[in-house]
């Protein structure tokens, strides 16, 4: 059998575990782990058979596949965090380094004063 019969078997099979999955379930990873890891490896284990390369075109097609049609509804419990826009990084690195020769030249002058006086 060629690749993309064999990748169809993995399919199939994930779509029958997932028969199992209720629809409130989706979204739990205790529960879909074993059903997308089994899709995962029979990817990969097939790929391996034939000596093609693993990620690929057409294993990736399944696993986005999967994700289209299973758990598009899924979101986070915990918003991810971005880097700040370029600009605002930028910023945010230059100002505390300006400061710093600000700051020692304020200590060296303040310090040289307070000999000064006494």
């Amino acid at each position: 059998e060629n690749y993309t019969d064999l990748t169809q078997k993995c399919w199939d099979y994930f779509v029958f575990l997932m028969r199992n999955v209720t629809s409130s379930e989706l979204c739990e990873w205790k529960v879909i782990s074993k059903p997308y890891s089994e899709l995962q490896g029979c990817l990969e284990f097939y790929a391996d058979c034939l000596n093609y390369s693993y990620p690929n075109a057409l294993a990736e097609q399944y696993i986005f596949q999967s994700h289209h049609r299973y758990f598009h509804n899924c979101t986070l419990e915990h918003p991810v965090y971005f880097d700040p826009p370029e600009d605002v990084l930028l910023a945010m690195i230059i100002a505390p380094i300006c400061l710093i020769p600000f700051l020692v030249t304020l200590v060296i002058w303040r310090s040289k004063d307070g000999k000064a006086q006494a």
